[in-house]
């Protein structure tokens, strides 16, 4: 975190391609974009930028009171998923003579290019504007450079052929600004590896390209699968009444497994204010959805292991392959996240099927409660996580 120090100095200094000032308390947008410059680190620092707020631009303070309400709105900057893929940054209040300011540092991503609604945000010198084709071109050359996670990595004997272009259009158009789409000159390849798809240097898909937009991701990812098997009773030695495994893009993955999520999830009245009846089902469908699409995001897609869906008379069981990752320990489970796929949770987001980021189990957890389940059990190793959710008792 910067001392009081350190932020002095900025602010006598002139603005620059790592410092923007700000009186505003309330322009979400203009935070926004400053975040996502700092982010994509045009000018090649490797170093965090600082959004400074309650500073004029000539670096005089503006006088401001810094509320928690300020502080924790700066902080959503993180999580609320208009800034993909999500920016690493701190926020601080410190208290100098003449009013507060509240700092925001910004780590540069090592995921580059970083959008803004769509919007590649970048800062040369003292003015921050949209990227063009060529400055966007340069941070993806610095992403496959830096590139650690394995969602990102080029897939070895997959070609453009194994993608549906036409899933990837549909994609395209959602995620990318309008104005950006009419004014592309770009190849398929380019658009894709724009996004992290297409590794254009080695021609190939990456591991989140195939996932998402794959004719048949399993050939190439043998673990791409999920497992959903239901039982009539309380045990795996019952044989199965329901089974069926499931592959594809992940789209199709998502929307089948949910489908028999729907047909299995039984729902029966209880009593209710008066003459009127209300119908609860054995479990709720949010928590449901929350869980598995946690283990579709989070698992270990280098396994060979699917993720398995197995709905007993008494619970339902979600595993998938793969750990806790990065920063994340049990203690924490509910109250920090991290991603071993961070393209493949972006897209999530992108597709409506993720609200906001690092809010998944906690969203599960009120459900279930709002429903009468017991809260959800965890069984985590190096190896796997697992997860039991209970039926709602009659």
């Amino acid at each position: 975190m910067l001392s009081e120090k350190d932020v002095l100095a900025l602010l006598a200094d002139l603005e620059s391609d790592r410092v923007e000032r700000t009186e505003s308390t309330n322009n979400t947008d203009k935070f926004s974009r400053a975040v996502c410059a700092f982010a994509n680190d045009m000018p090649g620092h490797r170093q965090p930028g600082v959004l400074i707020v309650g500073a004029r631009d000539d670096g005089s303070l503006a006088g401001l009171t810094v509320t928690d309400q300020l502080l924790q709105n700066l902080g959503a900057l993180r999580s609320d998923g208009n800034i993909l893929p999500l920016p690493s940054l701190r926020v601080q209040r410190l208290v100098l003579d003449g009013g507060e300011v509240a700092v925001v540092e910004v780590d540069p991503s090592d995921l580059p290019p970083v959008r803004y609604k769509g919007r590649v945000c970048i800062r040369i010198g003292p003015r921050r504007g949209d990227a063009s084709e060529q400055e966007e071109r340069i941070l993806s050359e610095r992403r496959t450079a830096r590139a650690a996670t394995f969602d990102v990595h080029p897939v070895a004997g997959a070609t453009l052929d194994d993608l549906s272009l036409r899933l990837f259009a549909d994609y395209h158009a959602s995620v990318v600004s309008p104005e950006v789409v009419a004014a592309n000159h770009r190849t398929v390849e380019e658009r894709l590896a724009s996004l992290r798809f297409f590794d254009v240097e080695r021609g190939a898909p990456t591991v989140a390209g195939l996932l998402l937009f794959g004719t048949n991701p399993l050939y190439h990812l043998p673990g791409a699968s999920v497992t959903f098997l239901h039982f009539p009773g309380d045990t795996m030695t019952d044989r199965p009444d329901d089974e069926l495994s499931v592959s594809g893009d992940l789209q199709t993955v998502i929307e089948t497994v949910v489908q028999k999520l729907k047909a299995h999830n039984r729902a029966a009245p209880t009593e209710g204010d008066g003459f009127r009846e209300r119908t609860v089902a054995d479990y709720p469908e949010t928590a449901l959805r929350e869980l598995f699409l946690n283990a579709i995001i989070h698992r270990d897609y280098q396994s060979n292991a699917p993720v398995r869906f197995y709905w007993f008379a008494d619970r339902v069981e979600v595993q998938n392959p793969g750990g806790l990752y990065g920063i994340v320990t049990p203690a924490t489970l509910e109250k920090r996240n991290d991603y071993r796929n961070p393209v493949i949770a972006e897209a999530m987001k992108a597709l409506a099927y993720v609200n906001k980021f690092g809010y998944g189990i906690q969203r599960a957890q009120a459900a279930l409660a709002a429903n009468g389940n017991p809260p959800a059990e965890f069984d985590i190793d190096d190896r796997a996580f697992a997860v039991v959710i209970r039926r709602r008792p009659a």
